[in-house]
């Protein structure tokens, strides 16, 4: 078996891939067709991107998912704008931002980083920005092509109406196609509540 493409995020329930799939549908009306957008069912809040693991590797990071989700609660978040990567005037990357338990999430995020550095990985460099890409510009988009999406993003409004409780977090495995990535589940664990 060869390497598995892998990453860790929180699985997004049902209600909230639904909305984002009517938001998603009323930004496309209203943008250039050079914008590719993410199947709302392949949104997921990702928390580590780990690259191409060695299947051996599944098992210890998946002790490690589970050591960090040992001590929290289940949390909530929510949706509360629209950006992009790098920048909202030049978007190749387009995301809705979060609000809500966000110190929870902080706090998770960088306890896996720091467990995961102990197994090899690199430490994240970057911010962590919590996020769910929605879209990507086309690679070799020219400039005025992506100011003319940001503009468009920058009039449309975020009313998104549905709340993202964190309750598990999962180690997932992309496979990449001619017809976009499938993602299978890999390990998942769940949070704790209280007694």
């Amino acid at each position: 078996m060869g390497r598995i493409r892998a990453f860790i995020a929180a699985e997004l329930p049902n209600g909230v891939t639904q909305a984002l799939a009517t938001f998603i549908g009323e930004l496309q009306a209203s943008m250039p067709s050079e914008v590719r957008w993410v199947r709302p069912e392949n949104i997921h809040l990702t928390l580590k991107f780990l690259g191409n693991i060695e299947p051996e590797s599944v098992q210890p990071l998946s002790e490690v998912v589970d050591r960090c989700v040992a001590s929290i609660t289940p949390f909530d978040l929510y949706i509360e704008e629209l950006g992009a990567f790098p920048a909202l005037n030049s978007p190749k990357a387009i995301w809705v931002g979060l609000g809500g338990q966000l110190h929870i999430l902080r706090d998770l995020q960088l306890s896996l980083d720091e467990q995961l550095v102990e197994l090899g990985y690199d430490k994240e460099i970057k911010y962590f920005i919590p996020h769910l890409t929605i879209g990507r510009t086309k690679n070799g988009m020219h400039l005025a092509g992506r100011k003319k999406i940001g503009l468009a993003l920058s009039t449309a409004s975020v009313e998104i109406g549905a709340s993202l409780p964190v309750k598990s977090l999962s180690l997932l495995q992309t496979t990449l196609t001619p017809l976009g990535s499938i993602y299978t589940q890999l390990f998942s664990t769940s949070m704790k509540h209280r007694a």
